[in-house]
């Protein structure tokens, strides 16, 4: 379902989309970086972030897919030490940095379902 702006919402929903290319060298220790912040999302739930990332087949490019959803806008990755520790070098890691783009939901089938 679209996102529409007459809708009243008890929270701020943001969806951002990033995309960016690794330097070949350092593709897989990003990605040993990515699994660990998704193994600290599933130790500690986080209420409102629906998070995905994806590789793509090039193995070297990364997309990450995120809809940031709390009554305060926060955004729960910030407090998670291992995304810290994942966007601390992340330039180092790059060949193509990471592009940033806020996102408006047209439609979606079960990707972030309830």
């Amino acid at each position: 379902m679209a996102d529409d702006p007459n809708t009243k919402r008890a929270t701020t929903t943001r969806r951002v989309i990033v995309r960016y290319k690794t330097k070949p060298e350092r593709a897989a220790e990003n990605q040993q970086l990515v699994e660990a912040v998704f193994a600290a999302l599933e130790r500690s739930q986080p209420e409102g972030l629906r998070y995905a990332t994806f590789r793509l087949d090039d193995g070297v490019s990364f997309v990450h897919v995120a809809s940031v959803e709390t009554d305060d806008g926060s955004n729960p990755l910030e407090a998670v030490e291992e995304f810290r520790r994942f966007g601390k070098e992340v330039a180092e890691r790059c060949e193509e940095p990471p592009v940033v783009q806020v996102a408006t939901l047209v439609g979606s089938y079960r990707l972030f379902d309830r």
